[in-house]
């Protein structure tokens, strides 16, 4: 009796058990269906969706030029950011011509592209006074590794941009995405020439800085001449403008840079211009009269400010950053040696440079910094870096070296050298060619005016000051020109964070970053 209470109390316990199972099963025994009540699941989250770039589609045509040869309609061309209409350019633009910017079409250099005629080293009612004006914005793509654009003497470029919308000029490789931050060389570059003073002249007996000294564009088949005696000549605005992937061998083993300038004359406007991964220098000015404000020389393979044959030049605020292992000097400055004699003298103005060196310099070179073949040099409010095994400064040649100021040969006296910083090798001076590195090492003269050879970078992103270059006091560099330096209260190119003067127009790399809101990577073409 008590076995068969215990055994009704168990079977009670089970079934009210069972009843409160997390399954709800119905009461058993019942004979009727089982029901299984399982909670709804969870809906799957569906994921964001990733927004699809908007590619570029093509322009339906292209737009009429001035020109009677017209743009020609080269079909269109696709690379990652999309598909564009080809407009090739004329191979010699015979009337003034306006490249507007229009969504989804390029413009072409299909080989060599003249504008204008060249029309001697004097104007005479010859000239062809040829215009071409580039809009914001454009990008102009080299078809072939021989594509350049020469602006002849007597005629001009326009190639005004904005900081929101620079103008490109750029190779085709780079339109279809296939460079990598060490292509380089992939055409010719950009060529300015006109009718200014220039020295080391072609024909023999020639008088320097006279309309008879004239010189043929290096690595040019055809002529591409420039030279003469008007050093208030005008080629043209270049102004919020990137150059890239310049330097292709034309011939005779010779390159040209991302932009060249040959006898141009002060009239001449330039501002906001950047190299990109030139195979030569960055950008060469042979003779003539040059002003150049905000310059940025990224990847250069050869030197980045390399001035000859005469030149008298002004450059104010550059940032010039090397690839890793790859490059020659920050500056190379001369003339051809055996004519070191000549007038007008090359003499070159600095001021507010951050030059970042990251390659050993050549056998030819031997120093971040050479001045040679009679140049006159002054350089200030600069800094260098400079890789460990690097001299700082070489100086070859007495006549370069020259202490004493001699209006009658133009020779202004020996380099001169104000608040410049630099960080080198142990070996930090050369001289060579009667001078010696006691007179180069006189004419740095490091610890006084403010200049030191013994610099440690607080850089940041190896172009903006930090502490160390703050620190410097600065000199002021509208005592040299008046009319063209401005007195700034610091040393370098960028005052700090705040200092903002490269942002927006230039583009991106593993080799500079600076910054977003710009055109983005340079191996990349913008899509506004």
């Amino acid at each position: 009796m008590m076995k068969t209470r215990a055994i009704l109390m168990l079977g009670g316990a089970l079934t009210v058990a069972a009843c409160n199972g997390a399954n709800d099963v119905a009461s058993p025994g019942t004979g009727g269906n089982i029901t299984i009540n399982n909670p709804a699941p969870t809906p799957t989250p569906s994921p964001t969706p990733t927004p699809t770039p908007t590619l570029v589609t093509p322009a339906s045509g292209c737009p009429t030029i001035a020109d009677s040869q017209g743009l020609t309609d080269a079909g269109t061309i696709t690379g990652p950011q999309g598909t564009w209409r080809v407009c090739s350019l004329p191979a010699r633009i015979n009337r003034s011509i306006q490249l507007t910017k229009i969504k989804g079409l390029l413009y072409q250099m299909p080989g060599r592209v003249d504008v204008g005629t060249d029309g001697g080293p004097t104007a005479t009612s010859a000239d062809t006074n040829v215009t071409l004006t580039i809009d914001p914005g454009v990008i102009v793509f080299a078809g072939t590794g021989v594509s350049w654009l020469a602006v002849n003497r007597g005629n001009k470029i326009s190639a005004v941009g904005t900081a929101a919308l620079p103008i490109i000029f750029t190779s085709r490789d780079n339109v279809l995405g296939l460079n990598t931050d060490n292509s380089s060389g992939q055409w010719g570059g950009v060529v300015l020439m006109g009718r200014a003073q220039i020295t080391d002249c072609e024909a023999s007996g020639a008088t320097p800085g006279t309309v008879s000294c004239e010189r043929q564009t290096e690595g040019a088949v055809d002529p591409a001449r420039y030279g003469g005696a008007t050093n208030t000549d005008n080629s043209g605005t270049m102004s919020y403008v990137q150059i890239r992937y310049s330097g292709y061998v034309l011939s005779a083993n010779s390159e040209l840079q991302s932009l060249t300038t040959e006898g141009t004359g002060s009239g001449t406007k330039l501002d906001h211009i950047m190299s990109f991964n030139s195979s030569d220098d960055a950008a060469e000015f042979f003779g003539g009269r040059v002003n150049l404000k905000y310059f940025v020389a990224v990847g250069a393979e050869d030197d980045n400010l390399d001035t000859d044959t005469g030149v008298k030049a002004n450059f104010q605020y550059g940032i010039v950053i090397q690839r890793s292992g790859i490059g020659d000097a920050m500056i190379e400055a001369d003339s051809d040696n055996a004519v070191d004699g000549n007038t007008p003298r090359q003499n070159t103005k600095v001021a507010n440079y951050t030059f970042n060196q990251r390659s050993l310099n050549s056998a030819s070179d031997q120093a971040s910094i050479l001045l040679r073949g009679g140049t006159d040099y002054t350089l200030v409010n600069s800094v260098l870096t400079s890789n460990p095994l690097n001299p700082c400064l070489r100086i070859s040649r007495a006549q370069t070296a020259s202490t004493t100021a001699d209006a009658t040969i133009d020779e202004a006296g020996a380099p001169v050298f104000r608040a410049v910083q630099m960080q080198c090798g142990t070996t930090k001076y050369i001289g060579s060619n009667s001078v010696t590195v006691a007179q180069v090492e006189a004419i740095f003269a490091t610890g006084t005016l403010g200049n030191s050879d013994a610099y440690v970078p607080t850089l940041t992103g190896g172009f903006i000051n930090g502490a160390t270059e703050t620190a410097v006091t600065a000199f002021d560099a509208s005592t040299i020109d008046a009319t063209f330096f401005d007195k700034t209260t610091y040393v370098g190119a960028v005052k700090d964070a705040n200092d903002t003067w490269y942002k927006t127009w230039t583009c991106n790399s593993a080799t500079a970053d600076f910054g977003t809101g710009n055109t983005g990577l340079c191996t990349a073409l913008p899509t506004y």
